[in-house]
């Protein structure tokens, strides 16, 4: 993460600080400042009609995994196999990234993934679906995703200013989880009144959205970002640019365990829709959308806050942690349905905020390769989860499979917060402060400062420190 974002978490160092944070009221004074920017709103456009067909895709492609064969794992092993591309080459796919221009590449993979889901549709509208053509669409899309996700992430540097970039990634999340909203709600109408054949016909077609947005971008109003030259060692370069970076690197571990054990929604809310609360698809979708509802009001919440410190992070983490760990008790379905709007507003925290940082924090001719990093180990940890998550689902039920996902989470969170406070050489301070409590991180060698701070304001009172 930048120093000028979150140096009282984990400051970077200052030479690879790319950019000074904005100002804190600039950052404050526009949730949608982003969108005034031509080129970006029409990707934001674009992307607003895409993501409500990948939605609806990936509600179908569950529920029809779960119609076909009746197995959680099953539905677990066609996740893993969307995200094992991305575990297997997703930094050779930020190599590339690098080293392409954006826009081109990213016309080609919207494209790949566009054909994949017409395909999907025609198999299913004529009834010779079977369970191994889900499999390898699912993979299908994990390929293109390989270039396609760092493609995304990186080309948002190109259409904004550095001064926005917090922002435009925020509304990127608030545009997917809007998406969210949308998605699984039609998925749902045309699960139950069609058939999840044209909700797979419906993803196909989405993707003339995005496609015309790329081509209607006026290409000098692009931003110039400079381009890695093709070289031997690059895949290297990128991994010693990342291993030698705290402020990049545990943000990435803590991201991992998350997305591996606690992400997996599509085998834990299929699985309590269908085997604990027997309420079809219906509920399933109800679960997503509202989760949806909570991840959106954490994205506006985000762009809103400008602001992404690794103390923010790792509350986020512990929150999702714990509220996961309540949800697998909860005795109805309701309870359960509401406990996704705050688990939704702490994941998409934790997302967009590591998100946030460690794009802000890297170099832009490392970047494809960072932010492929990134994704690989948030999104690739997925092929090693969910067949897990899947079979402790079907072992032992619903409730210690959303438990067990809590669990890592909250203790992976718990963990990577002491190593960070440990390596930002951070205390906890405690002081009184005109009769009450105040307690804060501060690195070491600022807190005699503070002290004395509040020593010359005559309010001072016994100080206590934590190491």
């Amino acid at each position: 993460m930048s120093s000028g974002t979150g140096a009282d978490s984990a400051p970077a160092p200052a030479a690879h600080d790319p950019q000074p944070a904005p100002p804190e009221r600039t950052r404050k004074s526009s949730m949608f400042s982003s969108l005034r920017v031509r080129n970006y709103r029409l990707f934001f456009l674009g992307q607003v009609v895409s993501n409500i067909g990948t939605w609806m895709q990936r509600i179908a492609q569950d529920w029809l995994i779960l119609s076909l064969t009746g197995s959680s794992t099953a539905v677990g092993i066609t996740t893993a196999l969307q995200f094992l591309p991305m575990l297997l080459f997703g930094l050779y796919g930020g190599v590339l990234v690098d080293r392409l221009p954006k826009r081109p590449t990213l016309l080609v993979t919207q494209a790949m993934m566009a054909v994949t889901g017409l395909a999907l549709a025609a198999l299913t509208l004529s009834g010779d679906v079977e369970v191994w053509h889900v499999y390898l669409a699912a993979f299908a899309v994990g390929l293109a995703t390989v270039v396609d996700n760092p493609a995304r992430q990186s080309f948002v540097s190109e259409l904004v200013e550095p001064e926005q970039l917090q922002n435009a990634v925020s509304l990127n999340s608030a545009n997917f989880q809007s998406a969210r909203l949308v998605g699984p709600a039609v998925a749902g109408l045309m699960i139950t009144g069609v058939g999840t054949g044209w909700a797979f016909l419906s993803n196909g077609l989405s993707f003339v959205a995005p496609i015309a947005a790329l081509l209607l971008m006026r290409g000098r109003e692009l931003r110039s970002v400079e381009r890695a030259p093709r070289a031997k060692g690059q895949l290297r370069e990128g991994l010693h640019y990342v291993a030698g970076r705290p402020d990049l690197i545990w943000p990435i571990v803590l991201v991992g365990f998350i997305g591996t054990f606690g992400f997996n929604f599509p085998v834990f809310l299929s699985a309590y829709a269908d085997d604990v609360f027997h309420a079809g698809a219906g509920a399933y979708s109800l679960f997503n959308t509202l989760m949806a509802v909570g991840s959106l009001a954490g994205a506006l919440l985000a762009a809103r806050r400008g602001t992404a410190k690794l103390r923010v992070l790792v509350a986020a983490a512990v929150a999702f942690g714990a509220l996961e760990i309540v949800a697998a008790t909860a005795p109805s379905l309701w309870l359960f349905a509401l406990l996704m709007v705050p688990i939704g507003i702490a994941g998409l925290t934790v997302n967009v905020t590591a998100n946030t940082s460690v794009q802000m924090s890297t170099d832009p001719a490392m970047r494809g390769r960072v932010m492929a990093l990134f994704m690989m180990v948030f999104m690739g940890g997925t092929p090693v989860g969910a067949p897990i998550v899947g079979w402790i689902t079907d072992q032992y039920g619903p409730r210690v499979g959303l438990a067990f996902g809590g669990i890592v989470a909250t203790a992976a969170a718990l963990t990577v917060g002491l190593v960070l406070a440990r390596v930002g050489g951070l205390r906890v301070c405690a002081v009184w402060n005109s009769g009450h409590p105040r307690v804060s991180l501060v690195k070491r060698q600022e807190q005699g400062h503070e002290e004395e701070r509040e020593q010359d304001q005559g309010r001072r009172e016994p100080v206590t420190s934590v190491a």
